[in-house]
């Protein structure tokens, strides 16, 4: 019963962070580290013959559970985002705000020194600029090849490997988020597989290094994470409230505070396993 518990709440997990990956504004690495599986996810990703079937068996309901958010999003998110954005937005925030303090206790596990926090307050300031301007990179519509492509699968990589980048911001910039939302749904291989080429071939060139950097600096790496996870969240802060009720801000207000409590209940859950296991 326990296993099979423990494999629901794996499967749940990769919906989230399957989630990431197609919700603009939303971190599919962020929410890995929330729910204490981005160590895991890297030394996999950079280990991939050391305890592979372990491993693997591992990471069968996560990447299920992501495929299945992955799917799910891709046929409702158009519909969603178009009419329900700004309370899917706060549900989110609220999600994230709720687990914060477990990231929070995870980044100190091994002390705090005053650099930390410096590292802290300069990743949140520079993920910032980087979301705020984000857009100017790219200028726009870009014209879908294998390429391009291959680029929006780097992105996707990256938003597992640097928890708090958006790949789904950048890729909207590109002009190709309902492109790859439809590709999704379809099913369309002219899509996935290059997306597939391209988060590969990132997985294997940078994973190393990020666990190199993980073993070296785990408390400065991790308070960088912490302070790109809270401007992506600050990010993903609703501001367009044109045609909201004042029945609509208390909806607003009741999607954070479920999140909240969600993201608390779902920290407090994990902290049980991570004592079990």
């Amino acid at each position: 019963m326990e296993k099979t518990i423990d494999w629901f709440w794996r499967f749940v997990k990769g919906m989230f962070i399957g989630s990431g990956f197609i919700l603009p504004g939303v971190s599919g690495g962020a929410l890995a580290a929330i729910f204490g599986l981005y160590e895991r996810i890297i030394r996999f990703l950079a280990n991939m013959t050391k305890n592979f079937v372990e491993d693997v068996v591992f990471f069968i309901p996560v990447g299920l559970g992501a495929l299945t958010g992955i799917v799910i999003l891709s046929f409702g998110v158009s519909h969603v985002l178009e009419n329900y954005e700004t309370y899917v937005m706060w549900f989110f925030v609220g999600c994230i705000v709720g687990m914060l303090p477990s990231l929070w206790k995870e980044a100190g596990d091994k002390g705090r020194v005053q650099s930390d926090f410096v590292i802290m307050i300069f990743s949140f300031i520079m993920a910032l600029a980087l979301l705020i301007f984000g857009q100017d990179l790219f200028g726009g519509q870009v014209s879908a090849n294998f390429f391009t492509w291959m680029i929006a699968g780097a992105l996707i990589a990256l938003g597992v490997l640097i928890p708090g980048l958006s790949p789904s911001n950048f890729i909207l910039y590109m002009g190709m988020y309902k492109l790859m939302s439809d590709g999704f749904k379809s099913l369309d291989l002219g899509v996935i597989i290059p997306i597939g080429v391209g988060g590969l071939l990132t997985i294997l060139l940078l994973s190393k290094l990020i666990e190199s950097i993980f073993d070296a600096y785990y408390a400065k790496f991790f308070h960088f994470i912490f302070g790109v996870v809270l401007a992506s969240t600050f990010m993903i802060v609703p501001t367009d409230y044109s045609g909201i009720t004042l029945n609509g801000y208390a909806m607003c207000g009741l999607m954070l505070l479920l999140g909240s409590a969600l993201g608390w209940w779902m920290s407090r859950l994990e902290e049980k396993y991570k004592r079990i296991n």
